[in-house]
Parts: structure tokens; C-alpha cells; sequence
């Protein structure tokens, strides 16, 4: 029975690796307690530019009550606002993944320590962490897949992910207020313990660190010993096959290498084609004025060539004095305007700024009686099924000089698969609020 027991994960004996401690524990811990904050921030502030509080089309997440106390309206300055928080969101999250991946392996042994529950505060501590490790899995993974454009999970990416995080973060927090203290105080024994040892062996400074991590703990290496279970350094470690320190290299060369490998598409240039885990949308779509990201085709959105004939098209414009229904050419006919925006997407890739032209949204609501300050704006496109096919823009939106219902783009008509035969470009929007294939444009009245 003896022997089984030691065989058995809740044994300290089953847990070999000579690389487990508190040195390569709280090296990672410390870049997490620098990293997921940011990724919370920018992510918060990516729901926050979807503008959930002002259209039910622009918000899945029901319900969210307390959770939603920080919204705002979103503004449209700087243009290239959403550009930088989300590519950072989606850059720095998968840069984070080896990080994570090995701060769930170092500490492993103790998800199997025994017995699960020695007091009240040791399993609300052991609750945070089970919150702490799903919340992390389950928020790195949907935001992968959307990345990838991948939905295998069920329900909408948006209310799984917002509530995810929250619960994540939440756990993140009370686990942070826990270690952190003891984290800072093993970081500084290894540059002590380093500082000491200027010319030992990576393996000698490792056990030097590990003394100094115990007494930093304020435990002695026999009571360290004596507690082997709840101690992340094995107590009979297998012959190393590299130092922590070059462990540490590694996860840092495999952080380095997701970020080179998919920061690219935020980016203008030869960098782009550096992106290789980000195919949104697959290669780019060639040259000429339409030659830059797309991610949803004509094709792919259900259009049929012969709802946007010049025959057959037709912009229903709707506001306070009633009804206008444009032609292209009625559209073409009214004042143009140029801006130069770029598109960036929830998936964090963007474009460069393109060269839009086209008539300005609050031109479009004085047509139906709002010559004064513009109302909210609630579009619709030809697309009849899928997400945001509808959306909605708030009042400061729609009142930007540089916001648009364009009708070409660097110099050329807008082609299928980039909204002809017009939509919506708005400053600082996500993606999918600069509304393709646009059919029509009520102000004032949000559905």
C-alpha cells in the first residue's frame, strides 16, 4: 500500500522534476500580475466600444447589471484607438500563453495535495485557485478560437467570454493579494543568492535560491522538507537536464515567438505577412484600391448581385420627417466628403488608414429632419442572417465630420466583398460596426 500511495499524485514523491520551485514559480506569477491586467483593461474597453448600453443588436451579453458600471460612450478620437487596445488585447494574450502554460505546470503538485481542505481560509483559497486555473483555460481558449474565427463552443463568444472574465479576474485578485508578497520577497533571494554566487553553476544557484526562497518564507530547508507537500521543490528531484534559469529562456523564447508570429497583422508593411497564426480571412485580396483585410466576403454574408444592382438597390433613409429612399446615383449626386480611416477588428488584426469617400452620416440624418445635432443611428444591412447584420452608432458617432456612408475607397467604387454598393466607416469603431452592404438607416428611433 505504501508503495501505491507514492505513486499517486498527491504523493511528493511523484512529482520528479528538478525544475519545480519557488524561483521559477514566482518569476512567472510576476509576469502574469503584469500581463493580465492589461489584458483586462483593454478587454473591458473592447466591450466598451461595441456601445452595449445603447441597441440590444449591439450587446449579447444580457443581464451584466453591476458588471457594465464602468461603460461609456466610445469615443471616435483618436481614429486609430481600437486599433491599439485590441491589438494589444489579442497580441499580449497570445504572447502570455507559454507564461501561463507554464505557471499551470510548475505548480501542478499542488492541485493534488492532501487533505484538499485544512481549514476555512485554506478552501476558499483552494476555490480561487480551481476558479483562478478554469477561469484561466476557459478565457485563453475562446479567445483563440475567435481569433482563428473557430466558434466550436456553444453560445455567443461575447457573453461566455465578458462573464468568463470577470470570473477570472476576480479569481485572479484574491490569488495575487496571496502570492504576490511572497513572490517579491523569492525574485529578490535569486538576485541575492546570484549576487552571491557570481561564478556557480546555474544547478548551484538554483539550490541556493531555493534555501533562500525558504527562509524568505520564513521556514528553514528541515521544516521545508518536513512539509514536502505543500512545497513546489521535490524532494527527491530526477538529474537535471537544464538549469531554471534556461527554462525560464525557454518560455521566453516561446512567448517571443507567438508575438513575432502574430503581432504582424496589426501592423502596415512587410510585417503582415509575418503573421502566421493570424489568418483572418486567409490571404490578403490582391492589389488595387479594395487590395487590403476583409473578413466577411459577399459570398460568405448571403449577398445576391442582384440586390445590389443600380436597379435594384435602394438606401431607405428613416427620421423624424418620414421616409427617403436613394439610389446610388442619389447618393452620388450629394456632397462628398473624404476621411482617412482604418478597419480593426475584434480578432486583432487592422488595416492601414484607407482612403474613404462617400456622403457623412449626419448629412444622411438632415434629410429626415435632423438638421441640428444628429440622433443615434441604427443601420441595417442586406445581410439577413448572422451576427451584428445590425447595428448601432451613438449620437457622437454620427455627428463626426469623418464618419461616413461610403461609397468608395482609395480612389476606386467599393468592391462586393467590402460593402458595395455603400457602408458605414466610422472613427475608432470596431469592425463590425462599419455596417456592410448597407439597406437602411433609421436616426432617432434604435430598435
Amino acid at each position: 500500500m505504501r508503495d501505491l500511495a507514492s505513486r499517486l499524485p498527491s504523493s511528493p514523491g511523484f512529482w520528479r522534476s528538478p525544475l519545480r520551485g519557488p524561483r521559477f514559480t514566482s518569476v512567472l506569477g510576476l509576469v502574469l500580475l503584469v500581463g493580465v491586467p492589461v489584458l483586462f483593461v483593454t478587454g473591458l474597453l473592447s466591450y466598451a466600444a461595441y456601445n452595449p448600453g445603447l441597441s440590444p443588436v449591439n450587446d449579447t451579453t444580457p443581464d451584466k447589471g453591476i458588471l457594465g458600471f464602468y461603460l461609456f460612450s466610445w469615443p471616435t478620437d483618436p481614429t486609430w484607438l481600437y486599433r491599439l487596445t485590441q491589438g494589444v488585447h489579442v497580441t499580449l494574450g497570445l504572447a502570455l500563453i507559454p507564461v501561463l502554460l507554464a505557471k499551470l505546470w510548475s505548480v501542478v503538485p499542488r492541485l493534488f495535495t492532501l487533505p484538499p481542505v485544512r481549514s476555512l481560509a485554506h478552501a476558499l483559497e483552494r476555490i480561487s485557485l480551481l476558479l483562478l486555473v478554469g477561469g484561466a483555460l476557459f478565457e485563453f481558449v475562446t479567445g483563440v478560437l475567435n481569433i482563428q474565427l473557430d466558434y466550436v463552443f456553444p453560445g455567443s463568444f461575447y457573453p461566455l467570454h465578458f462573464y468568463g472574465a470577470w470570473v477570472f479576474f476576480a479569481a485572479f485578485l484574491a490569488h495575487a493579494a496571496l502570492k504576490t508578497p511572497a513572490a517579491v520577497r523569492t525574485v529578490r533571494s535569486m538576485r541575492d543568492a546570484r549576487r552571491r554566487h557570481p561564478d556557480a553553476a546555474d544547478q548551484a544557484v538554483d539550490r541556493a535560491a531555493d534555501r533562500a526562497a525558504d527562509q524568505a518564507a520564513d521556514r528553514t530547508p528541515d521544516q521545508t522538507a518536513g512539509q514536502a507537500a505543500d512545497d513546489l521543490v521535490a524532494p527527491a528531484p530526477d538529474a537535471p537536464t537544464v538549469s531554471r534559469r534556461g527554462a525560464l529562456w525557454a518560455v521566453g523564447g516561446g512567448s517571443l515567438l507567438l508575438l513575432a508570429t502574430s503581432a504582424g497583422r496589426s501592423f502596415d508593411g512587410p510585417l503582415r505577412s509575418t503573421a502566421l497564426l493570424a489568418p483572418h480571412g486567409g490571404a490578403e485580396p490582391g492589389g488595387g484600391p479594395n487590395g487590403f483585410q476583409i473578413n466577411k466576403t459577399a459570398a460568405y454574408a448571403g449577398i445576391d448581385p442582384a440586390e445590389t444592382g443600380e436597379e435594384a438597390w435602394r438606401l431607405v433613409v428613416a427620421g423624424r420627417t418620414g421616409t427617403v429612399r436613394l439610389a446610388r446615383a442619389d447618393l452620388l449626386r450629394m456632397r462628398q466628403h473624404g476621411a482617412a480611416l482604418p478597419i480593426a477588428c475584434v480578432e486583432g488584426w487592422s488595416t492601414a488608414d484607407q482612403a474613404w469617400r462617400g456622403v457623412r452620416l449626419r448629412d444622411l440624418a438632415a434629410l429626415v429632419g435632423f438638421d441640428g445635432d444628429p440622433p443615434d443611428v441604427f443601420v441595417e444591412s442586406l445581410q439577413r442572417a448572422g451576427s451584428f447584420r445590425h447595428g448601432a452608432l451613438r449620437a457622437n458617432q454620427v455627428a463626426d465630420p469623418r464618419s461616413l456612408l461610403a461609397l468608395s475607397v482609395n480612389g476606386g467604387t467599393l468592391s462586393p466583398d467590402h460593402g458595395y454598393p455603400a457602408r458605414i466607416i466610422v472613427p475608432a469603431a470596431p469592425g463590425v460596426l462599419n455596417t456592410k452592404w448597407v439597406a437602411r438607416m433609421t436616426f432617432g428611433g434604435l430598435a
